[in-house]
């Protein structure tokens, strides 16, 4: 079979479209190995460059980052390995690193399994087929090679002659996508699985812009997306996604999982639709679909997008600000057309590639309103509305600037002033802050969907619900059964001295968090699911039923919304 050897250098030209099949962070695994004696196989599919050990040693020997067998085999040595997804081969990274004259692999060969309905558990009777023949391996080096695209690939065998040692081996392809056939399902159109491809990175010093799109959330900073320290005021980084297949677009989840000190202090995110593989990021035809939002250490973020519902994108545009590290991306939607785009997807007959499934709004089939997501309650969403009041266990997740110590002689944490009250009722009209308890039933859910009828504001004061909890001990009157998630739904106020719907949001709290409305922001009435709960609520008010403790709207029926709870 042909194949053509690729210089180091022309590493990022050859595959920088292409996703590593093999790499463990897809899910990628070794099923079956001939003599791993001296050094395990599976370090063949780690993500991070091998290290040296060099003067190191364990019961078999001199240890090594990589896969090394025993001397003197009469044949050669081969690895079986399953791929992170299905798809098809054009490459390989062979790395001998740190395999030094006399123990690195001579040859090697890589052979191929062109059936995608074989498992693991049958590969020893397959028919294999040759993809890379027979090549030469140097000492402690990178070897490249580019082949011609192969039919879908489920499985590869990493042949080597006689023996010895290889530290990586990266399996460069296309992803079959594995994508819904109803256009009404929501999935991530941006997810490696989906066919989403990470085409270009201002900056990736520290962590590669590919990973943003991996499934899970990773183990470390080290499988995310970090750029280097700006020195300039007014910097901003960015890469572009090209999603999966073009999309109508409806949330977006930014994940900062592991970045405590380095995480970007805020993002915006654009879309367009193009027929370019890499449209030019400062075209004019990119649509911002996310305002600029503050972002917080190690936690996953969920954001409405503002995105017209009748224009399908092809591509995405996430701009960090001034630097940083972010862990995943993902982006919510359902397939659409777009009229300049050609992106053919590869169907397949199977979805054992676990794409993550999306926080996803259940579809609600109820009268034609307004629908919007409801999406999990976190500081840095609310923070224009209002302060969330909650405990961290890992303390650098908490907001910057929350002031932490140890109280109680060291058996508590104070996590200080999350927020404050305030109030700027007239002084004669004999306002005072109090403690009241709400004991609130659950309100009616049809079909994965609340109705929104009615807000409130308070002008004069902001006003704080703390959940209670439940009871326990003989006779008490606390609920036995809590709750434990309540909707929190809030918008600003529009130039007509009532709610402004374009920025109406609606979140889900757990029974772990506390919020504090601002002042004057129109609210939901406190609203419990499926179980019944008690709050203690924070606030100022003068207590005789005036419009200025509590200014109700009733929704007229053409502006009631329908929140659409999350699946799970």
């Amino acid at each position: 079979m042909a194949y053509e050897s690729i210089p180091l250098e022309a590493f990022h030209e050859t595959f920088k479209s292409n996703t590593e099949l093999s790499s463990v962070a897809l899910g990628g695994k070794v099923v079956k190995v001939s003599d791993e004696f001296f050094a395990e196989a599976f370090h063949l599919l780690e993500v991070e460059p091998a290290p040296s050990l060099k003067g190191q040693f364990g019961p078999n020997g001199a240890l090594y980052s990589g896969w090394e067998s025993r001397r003197h085999n009469p044949s050669y040595d081969w690895c079986i390995i399953k791929l992170g997804t299905l798809g098809t081969v054009v490459g390989f990274d062979i790395d001998t690193s740190h395999f030094n004259v006399g123990n690195e692999a001579p040859e090697v060969s890589v052979d191929g399994i062109i059936d995608s309905s074989l498992d693991e558990h049958n590969v020893d009777n397959a028919k294999w087929t040759e993809i890379l023949p027979r090549v030469p391996l140097g000492p402690s080096k990178r070897h490249l090679f580019k082949i011609p695209e192969t039919e879908q690939v489920k499985f590869v065998k990493l042949n080597m002659y006689p023996d010895g040692g290889i530290a990586r081996f990266r399996v460069y392809g296309n992803v079959a996508p594995v994508q819904p056939d109803s256009p009404q399902e929501v999935f991530d159109l941006a997810h490696v699985f989906a066919g989403g491809r990470v085409t270009f990175m201002s900056d990736q010093h520290f962590g590669v812009g590919a990973n943003l799109i991996l499934p899970g959330r990773g183990k470390d900073m080290g499988d995310g997306w970090e750029t280097k320290r700006s020195r300039q005021k007014g910097h901003k980084d960015w890469v572009i996604i090209k999603l999966g297949a073009p999309g109508h677009l409806g949330t977006v989840e930014i994940d900062t999982a592991h970045f405590k000190g380095n995480f970007p202090e805020s993002c915006e995110l654009h879309a367009l639709c193009s027929e370019d593989e890499i449209p030019d990021s400062d075209a004019v035809d990119w649509t911002q679909i996310l305002s600029p939002v503050k972002l917080g250490p190690h936690r996953r973020h969920l954001f409405a997008l503002d995105a017209d519902v009748s224009v399908a994108y092809t591509h995405v545009k996430l701009t960090i600000y001034p630097d940083g590290g972010i862990k995943r991306v993902r982006i919510h939607g359902t397939k659409g057309f777009c009229p300049t785009a050609d992106l053919a997807v590869r169907p397949t007959d199977t979805a054992e590639n676990d794409a993550a499934t999306p926080l996803e709004s259940a579809p609600v089939a109820m009268k034609q309103v307004k629908t919007i997501p409801v999406l999990p309650l976190t500081p840095e969403a609310f923070s224009p509305f209002g302060q969330v009041i909650q405990a961290y266990g890992d303390h650098a997740a908490a907001p910057p600037g929350t002031k932490i110590t140890p109280a109680n002689q060291g058996s508590a944490t104070k996590f200080h002033k999350l927020s404050l009250l305030k109030s700027s009722y007239p002084a004669d009209l004999g306002a005072s802050s109090g403690l009241s308890v709400y004991r609130c039933n659950p309100t009616k859910v049809v079909n994965g969907g609340v109705e929104l009828k009615v807000v409130e504001r308070h002008p004069y004061t902001n006003q704080a619900f703390i959940p209670m909890g439940g009871g326990g001990i003989q006779g008490d009157e606390a609920l036995k059964e809590p709750g434990n998630a309540y909707l929190v739904v809030v918008a600003h106020n529009g130039a007509d001295d009532k709610p402004d719907f374009s920025t109406l949001r609606a979140f889900v709290a757990s029974a772990g968090q506390g919020i504090m409305y601002n002042t004057a922001i129109w609210h939901q009435p406190m609203t419990v699911l499926y179980k019944p709960m008690d709050f203690t609520c924070v606030e100022t008010q003068i207590g005789n039923g005036d419009k200025a403790d509590c200014e109700i709207l009733d929704l007229e029926a053409s502006e009631v919304v329908i929140l659409a709870l999350p699946r799970h």
